[in-house]
C-alpha cells in the first residue's frame, strides 16, 4: 500500500506540531472522579491542543473540574446522551484532527500519538482496539466479539474493535457522517461503518484500557436489547442487501420445500407455499430498495 507524506495531508510530520491542530473531546456524564486527571494528562501532552469536554446534564461537579483542569467545557441541561455529545463536540471542535476518548479514565492520553501516527501513514481515521483483558466484563467481551466478527463480514476488512470509543479521525471526514451518528452508545458502530462504506482507511491500533473510575452508565439489560439492535443497523447501514438476501433466501426455499412435500403427497400447491415464495420475493425487493436508499445516503456532492 502506498502511503503517503503527512505533509501532504495537512498533518504535519512533528508530532508537537500537530498539537496545534488537534482537538480533542471528552463526552462526560457525572465523571467528576476522573475527568481531571484525564484532562491534565492530556494537557501534558499536548499543551497546545484543543480539548473539549461536553458535559453531558452531570450533577456532580464535572464541569468545574473539567474547567479547571484546563478543559473548554460545553454543558448541556440535561442528559442526551453519549452520541449527542460527540456530535456537539465534533461541530464546535476547530482542529483538523479530530481525537475522541472517554472521560472516566478508561483510555490513556499516552496511546493518542500512535493514533496519530496511523492517520499520518495516509488513513482516515484510527481506532483503539482493545484487547481481551480490556473488556468489561466477559458477557462485554463475547459481545464485543460477535459485532467484530459481524462488521469483518459486512465489511470484508479486518474489523478489531467495532465499539471503541477511542479513536481519531480527520476533522472534515468525520463531520459528513455526524447527521448518522445516534444520540445514545452506538456511535462508534455507526462512524466505523460509514467511514468503511465510503472507502475511507480505517487503521486500528492496540490498546490497553484501565478499569474505569466510578459507575457504568450501561444497564446490560435495557442496553443489551440496544446492542443486538445494533446488529441489524450494522447490516442495513453498510449493505442492506447481505441482511436480506439470505433472509429472502430462506422464506424462498421454505416455500419450495412447501410445495415439494404438497405435491409428493397431495398433488397439492398450498396457501402456505404460495405465501412463503411471496414472502422471499417480498424481502428481497426490500432489501434492494433499501441498498438504493443507502447508496443515496452516502452520495457525495462534487
Amino acid at each position: 500500500m502506498l502511503l503517503t507524506r503527512p505533509e501532504t495531508l495537512g498533518l504535519p510530520a512533528d508530532p508537537v506540531a500537530q498539537a496545534a491542530r488537534l482537538s480533542i473531546i471528552l463526552p462526560a456524564r457525572n465523571e467528576a472522579g476522573a475527568v481531571g486527571t484525564t484532562v491534565a494528562g492530556i494537557r501534558a501532552l499536548y499543551p497546545e491542543a484543543e480539548i473539549i469536554v461536553v458535559n453531558d446534564g452531570s450533577t456532580d461537579a464535572t464541569a468545574a473540574v473539567a474547567a479547571q483542569a484546563g478543559a473548554r467545557v460545553i454543558s448541556k441541561p440535561y442528559g442526551m446522551g453519549n452520541g449527542a455529545a460527540i456530535k456537539t463536540g465534533a461541530r464546535a471542535a476547530s482542529g483538523e484532527v479530530l481525537v475522541f476518548m472517554d472521560a472516566d479514565g478508561q483510555h490513556d492520553p499516552a496511546d493518542i500519538p500512535r493514533l496519530l501516527a496511523k492517520l499520518a501513514e495516509g488513513y482516515d481515521m484510527a481506532v483503539g482496539a482493545r484487547g481481551d483483558g480490556s473488556q468489561a466484563s466477559v458477557g462485554r467481551g463475547l459481545a464485543n466479539g460477535l459485532y467484530n466478527r459481524l462488521a469483518t463480514w459486512m465489511t470484508n476488512h479486518e474489523v478489531a474493535d467495532l465499539t471503541s470509543g477511542f479513536r481519531a479521525a480527520r476533522a472534515d471526514k468525520f463531520r459528513e457522517f455526524v447527521h448518522l451518528l445516534p444520540n445514545g452508545f452506538s456511535y462508534p458502530t455507526t462512524s466505523t461503518m460509514a467511514f468503511f462504506r465510503s472507502a475511507y482507511p480505517v487503521a486500528y491500533v492496540p490498546i490497553v484500557a484501565a478499569r474505569r473510575v466510578g459507575t457504568s452508565h450501561i444497564r446490560p439489560l435495557r442496553d443489551g436489547v440496544r446492542f443486538l439492535l445494533i446488529i441489524f443497523k450494522i447490516a442495513t447501514l453498510y449493505s442492506p442487501l447481505k441482511l436480506f438476501a439470505p433472509v429472502a433466501a430462506g422464506f424462498f426455499l421454505l416455500g419450495l420445500g412447501n410445495y415439494a412435500y404438497t405435491f409428493t403427497v397431495g398433488h397439492r400447491f398450498t396457501n402456505m407455499s404460495a405465501l412463503l415464495l411471496s414472502a422471499g420475493v417480498i424481502v428481497f425487493l426490500i432489501g434492494l430498495i433499501s441498498e438504493q436508499i443507502t447508496n443515496l445516503t452516502y452520495k457525495r456532492d462534487g
